[in-house]
């Protein structure tokens, strides 16, 4: 069974057909998002019915945008621990605090949640060769799912990005180009090869699809608290698909009476150096500006514009939620707080979201007796050259 009915621009309201391969909406070059029968979803499909499902993130298949089962890629992602942070809460003087651990996915992020929705969809509609601009987990994802199915993938990557990313890809048997700039330039590169060489693109929110794996934390995170939600979630935001992908899992689960009309506050969390959904949100503005001269150490943060920064905004104003930036300095000492109390080993994305949280809970923002979850959204082996290798420096 599955609910899919249609595609709709984000911004637009166009609505397409789903049995073929789109890109953005073709009237107004604008994200396009799956939309489902949840009327009908609603009388015939429960979430009781989840009890004894496969734990990765198909077992909510029926509002996932794959419909034969032969095409959906699995290495186990999704069903990521849900981490009462204890010791963490007493460090920071707070009680009732999460940490949703993405790091523990196939490939090691979150991105393999959107890429193996991605590829089995595309994978499904007949395309055989993919493209993808990445700061360095997206395209170890795409490499990795794309080899599974047997389809070809291009990756770009500025040439900086850290060794293992390149390695990752290039072990999974993908070509990796690496480009004198940042991911919007490789974006410019990749989309010169999807036109001349019939690539399709599955860059973030570029495709409908990555955001229907991403939107699986939204549902994850509602039934690991027993159908509730928390007050506060904090999410690194680079593309923004994870943010955007669960609030719209959200109003989903609302429309299928699974939770009620209660939502999180969202925080987008971002780099001092590379904040322009920050700098954005309290300017007021609908879309962001290109962020000049971008900066941090950690790269999924390393996102000068994002093509989805409408639905990203939308989501923090309509949340009440607020967007913060934080220093590379706090990500980095955060990071190293996150491992040495909760054992979780995190990449600067994770690290960030302590420091967003202690600016908010210093600022009065979040209160005492508030619910808070945060997003490590990767593991820090691939980001290995910024971690201490000896004890002395860690004081």
């Amino acid at each position: 069974m599955n609910y899919l009915t249609h595609l709709e621009c984000g911004y637009c309201h166009k609505t397409l057909p789903f049995e073929k391969a789109w890109n953005l909406c073709p009237d107004c070059a604008k994200p396009l998002l799956a939309r489902y029968d949840l009327d009908r979803a609603r009388r015939e499909w429960s979430r009781e019915s989840l009890a004894g499902r496969e734990a990765t993130m198909w077992r909510y298949r029926e509002l996932l945008p794959v419909w034969d089962r032969r095409y959906r890629l699995c290495l186990g992602e999704g069903w990521t621990p849900l981490h009462r942070a204890e010791r963490l809460a007493v460090d920071l003087e707070f009680d009732n605090l999460y940490i949703k651990d993405e790091g523990v996915n196939p490939t090691g992020s979150f991105k393999a949640r959107g890429l193996a929705m991605a590829v089995s969809r595309a994978w499904e509609l007949g395309t055989t060769v993919l493209s993808i601009p990445s700061a360095g987990n997206a395209g170890g994802a795409l490499s990795a799912y794309a080899a599974l199915a047997g389809l070809e993938a291009h990756i770009f990557m500025p040439r900086d990005v850290p060794a293992p990313f390149i390695a990752e890809c290039v072990s999974h048997g993908a070509a990796v180009t690496l480009v004198d700039g940042l991911i919007t330039d490789c974006g410019r590169l990749a989309a010169t090869g999807v036109k001349e060489h019939g690539r399709f693109d599955v860059s973030t929110l570029k495709e409908p699809y990555r955001l229907e794996g991403k939107k699986t934390m939204g549902y994850e995170l509602a039934e690991q608290l027993g159908w509730t939600l928390p007050d506060v979630i904090i999410y690194p935001t680079g593309g923004g698909t994870g943010l955007v992908g669960m609030w719209k899992a959200f109003a989903e689960m609302e429309a299928l009476g699974w939770i009620d009309r209660r939502r999180p506050r969202m925080v987008s969390v971002q780099s001092d150096g590379c904040a322009p959904m920050v700098r954005a949100f309290h300017a007021g503005a609908e879309f962001a500006e290109p962020w000049a001269g971008a900066r941090t150490i950690a790269d999924g943060l390393r996102v000068p514009a994002a093509v989805g920064d409408f639905l990203i905004l939308r989501a923090l104003r309509e949340s009440h939620g607020t967007a913060v930036a934080v220093r590379d300095e706090e990500i980095m000492a955060d990071t190293l707080r996150l491992a040495r109390t909760q054992g979780i080993f995190a990449a600067p994305e994770g690290g960030a979201t302590v420091t967003a949280f202690r600016k908010l809970r210093e600022a009065g923002w979040i209160r005492d007796g508030e619910k808070v979850v945060l997003f490590n959204t990767g593991n820090a082996y691939k980001y290995i050259h910024l971690y201490p290798t000896d004890s002395e420096q860690t004081g």
